[in-house]
């Protein structure tokens, strides 16, 4: 388990532990969650660029927004 201090600033240090365990580099954002009983998630958050390609697969074709609109008008049909 890995520990630091708090300054009076309201800063710390993260051990090179979880720098490590999260990909942390210098520039990168965390995100912080507030969970039930006092404690806290760490999350490296990811620029919306960096999701691009994402979902690509060999041979698979890029669809188009008005394919994505009719599929998702097909799917709300078939719940009604």
């Amino acid at each position: 388990m890995s520990e630091s201090s708090i300054t009076v600033k309201g800063q710390t240090t993260l051990p090179k532990s979880v720098r490590r365990a999260l990909d942390l580099m210098p520039g990168d954002r965390l995100r912080y969650v507030i969970l039930d009983g006092g404690q806290v998630r760490i999350m490296r958050t990811r620029p919306v660029a960096g999701l691009r390609g994402m979902l690509w697969r060999k041979g698979q074709a890029p669809v188009t927004l008005e394919q994505m609109d009719e599929v998702v008008a097909q799917g709300a049909n078939d719940r009604a």
